[in-house]
């Protein structure tokens, strides 16, 4: 097995290895290993040394800034107080300085008085306290072993770990399901009891020890759990479940936050009674020995664990599940299920999860039931779509005043206060400059020279904020003056233009303020008035807008520095010749969008607000470069149908990176490969997906296009990494196809 170690970030310490209940359904006493028979019953002073030092040790190597240790059994409380205490003594002493410290303790809560939860008040060990639901659901197995009941005792420990003092050492309650209970009673009975966490566990089964099926259904559980979802679901998920949390999760992109479900590798270890490092507790219920490795903490450090075949069968991800749950659409989210969930005696491990039916309704319900309020408001609303990728450019230009951290001069003290006033007094004016595409391309541009300590990094960018707000207050009236540093004698306004200041120095600062349907320029002791902003005038080359026959108001920008973000030439200024050639072209390029894709050219008209001409196009088309939703860069030599095309393909692949930049449409790309109708290679999800939504919209163009489309649908459909607004994304690509068929039709 290749790839590198996976460390440990949790340790499930055994200091205790009996109970003190008899639980016909635990997997230590009462399932294939039976090891626990020979163990200590208490955990050894030199174990406890050893593994604090094997554990200290692991962190330092591979510069984990915080570990878990669980304190388990058997039941943890019999090793009493006082063993507690050493524990947690050596623990945080070996761990001090090296990493911070999670401890936890997993009970069933029967011991729990004052005197261990003053130990865990001091130490801050958290309690995860054991509890099946009513009196009904938790006598069904967890009872003494002459029968009585452990409730009453359970819920003494809750109510005493709910007193004031000791609430912040609450972690919640763990339920094992049994579908013979009723699951609204199981979950109110546990809701009434105000927990922070809830947590619901499948009962450990495997192919050769099915779990029971009273009425002989395939998803007794996936149906007894939705109907827990559904009632904590209308009650506005009052409370976290790490179960539904894990799925609502993974359907949106995320990671799963239980080890039962997702991919993720395991970084797990358990240490038993006598020091043996062992994997995972659950594998005792597949065969005996199935969780030993041969280790312990006296000889082998952590790391030779983490290299075990039986861990690193554990840290595949998806070639860790077998070939069946490779092809499934929904492993993403169920991750093959439990490990020790797949055993058959004779195939090991490389199976489905005995729950494989239930895991896949589960997820499958989630889903449908949370679709609706789960799908990003971008991928359904153009509007949302401009709001976040708006407030995405925000936390660009913050993110590049975090990054100056005060390196960036009086120069940007003075611009970034400038900025705060306008926007206090005026925001729509800095609005307008801010969601210019090329606003985008600066702060990236400045973001990477600083990362890169390029020259000028830290003092560049004060420049580009001052003609920003200075374009801010001119759009807006304010008539606040703004200080505007110029260079070669020329003073460029992001979306506005740029003046030539005769007789100007080469290089230096203009004063900049608003005046009646225009502004005002000074510099030393000179003024120049631009009253209309949009015209051409002496010295004065505006930023042209394009709008007519039809077509868009956009903005044809070939002035600003930051628009050579494409990778591809730009043309410099136009001359009016080539600007009313060129606009002519793109009009009659609307025109035929108009007439044959009448809402893609609306969509397209509301996404789109810059457009810059190229001197060519890249070898693929239309270039989507790094800037701001909304630019597009055109090639100047094309005819009307040719740029109709090119608006169309460019505005696809547009909104697509604009999507990806805001919303998660695809989880863990490059785990999947799959083939593409447009190429021989196999192509990762992002991939297909964005050569799927570009071919959709070019159907009424190219019957080719169109037929790949269908067919890499067909291939999505069945790829698990879409996330639930990845989904609805091949929703509306299904709609527009079929959209087009329908008016092909007519045509016909």
């Amino acid at each position: 097995m290749t790839g590198p170690l996976v460390p440990f970030r949790e340790i499930v310490l055994k200091v205790h290895s009996r109970c003190d209940l008899a639980c016909d359904h635990c997997y230590i006493y009462e399932h294939a290993d039976q090891s626990w028979r020979t163990r200590p019953r208490t955990i050894s002073d030199d174990a406890i040394v050893w593994t604090a030092r094997r554990l200290a040790e692991h962190a330092r190597t591979h510069a984990l800034p915080s570990v878990t240790v669980i304190l388990h059994g058997g039941e943890p409380l019999l090793a009493g107080p006082a063993r507690l205490r050493r524990i947690c003594e050596e623990l945080i002493s070996a761990l001090d300085g090296v990493a911070a410290l999670d401890l936890r303790i997993h009970t069933n809560g029967l011991q729990l008085s004052p005197r261990y939860l003053d130990v865990f008040n001091e130490f801050g060990v958290r309690v995860g306290i054991s509890l099946d639901g009513d009196k009904t659901a938790n006598d069904r197995h967890r009872r003494f072993a002459d029968g009585r009941s452990s409730h009453p005792l359970v819920l003494r420990a809750v109510e005493l770990l709910h007193q004031e003092r000791y609430r912040h050492l609450d972690l919640g309650l763990l339920c094992t399901i049994d579908v013979r209970n009723d699951p609204v009673a199981v979950y109110d009975a546990l809701m009434e009891l105000d927990p922070p966490r809830i947590d619901f566990l499948l009962p450990h089964a495997t192919w050769d020890e099915p779990p029971p099926r009273p009425d002989g259904s395939p998803t007794a559980y996936a149906d007894w759990i939705l109907t827990v979802f559904d009632r904590w679901n209308r009650q506005g998920r009052p409370v976290p479940v790490r179960l539904f949390e894990s799925v609502l999760s993974t359907l949106s992109g995320g990671s799963s936050l239980t080890e039962s479900l997702g991919l993720a590798p395991t970084d797990l270890v358990v240490v038993e009674t006598d020091g043996a490092l062992e994997q995972v507790d659950s594998l005792k219920s597949a065969y005996d020995g199935a969780a030993a490795t041969g280790f312990t903490v006296f000889d082998h450090a952590l790391d030779e664990v983490a290299a075990h075949p039986g861990i690193r069968a554990r840290q595949l991800e998806l070639a860790g599940v077998s070939a069946t749950c490779r092809q499934c659409p929904v492993v993403r989210s169920c991750g093959g299920g439990l490990y020790t969930h797949r055993y058959r005696s004779g195939g090991d491990f490389d199976n489905t999860s005995v729950y494989c039916t239930d895991l896949e309704a589960l997820i499958r319900g989630i889903e449908l039931r949370t679709a609706g309020s789960s799908v990003s408001p971008a991928v359904t609303e153009a509007a949302a779509l401009r709001t976040e990728q708006y407030e995405l450019t925000w936390l660009l230009l913050a993110g590049l005043h975090d990054a100056l951290a005060g390196r960036g001069g009086e120069d940007w003290v003075r611009a970034w206060e400038l900025m705060e006033a306008v926007e206090h007094c005026d925001g729509l004016g800095f609005d307008e400059v801010l969601t210019h595409p090329y606003t985008a391309s600066w702060l990236h541009e400045a973001l990477d020279a600083l990362e890169q300590e390029r020259p000028g990094a830290v003092t560049t960018p004060a420049a580009r904020l001052s003609v920003s707000v200075a374009a801010a207050v001119v759009r807006g009236g304010s008539e606040l003056p703004v200080p505007v540093p110029y260079e070669h004698g020329v003073m460029y306004l992001p979306t506005l233009g740029e003046l030539r200041l005769t007789g100007a120095e080469e290089r230096g600062t203009a004063q900049v303020c608003a005046i009646e349907k225009g502004f005002l320029v000074r510099v030393g002791g000179d003024e120049r008035r631009i009253v209309r902003p949009g015209e051409a005038a002496v010295g004065w080359r505006p930023v042209r807008r394009f709008g007519r026959d039809g077509a868009p108001d956009l903005l044809i920008d070939d002035l600003d520095p930051y628009r050579d973000c494409f990778g591809v030439p730009v043309e410099p200024r136009l001359g009016l010749g080539e600007a009313a050639d060129w606009t002519g072209r793109l009009a009659a390029a609307w025109s035929l969008l108009r007439e044959r894709v009448p809402r893609q050219a609306d969509a397209a008209a509301a996404c789109l607000t810059t457009l810059t001409p190229l001197t060519r196009l890249s070898g693929n088309g239309p270039v989507v470069g790094r800037h701001g939703l909304g630019a597009l860069g055109l090639p100047l030599r094309a005819d009307s149908r040719e740029l109709a095309v090119a608006l169309l393909r460019g505005y696809r692949r547009a909104r697509f990176q604009a999507l990806r930049e805001v919303t998660d449409l695809y989880a863990q790309d490059g785990w999947w490969t799959h083939p593409a109708p447009w190429t021989d290679a196999p192509v990762p999800v992002s991939e297909l997906l964005a050569g799927a939504h570009e071919r959709a919209g070019l159907a009424a163009f190219d019957p080719d296009a169109a037929e790949q489309a269908l067919r890499a649908l067909t291939t999505l459909e069945r790829a698990a990494e879409l996330t639930v607004s990845g989904k609805h994304l091949l929703t509306q690509l299904e709609d527009e196809l079929r959209e087009e068929v329908d008016r092909d039709l007519c045509r016909a």
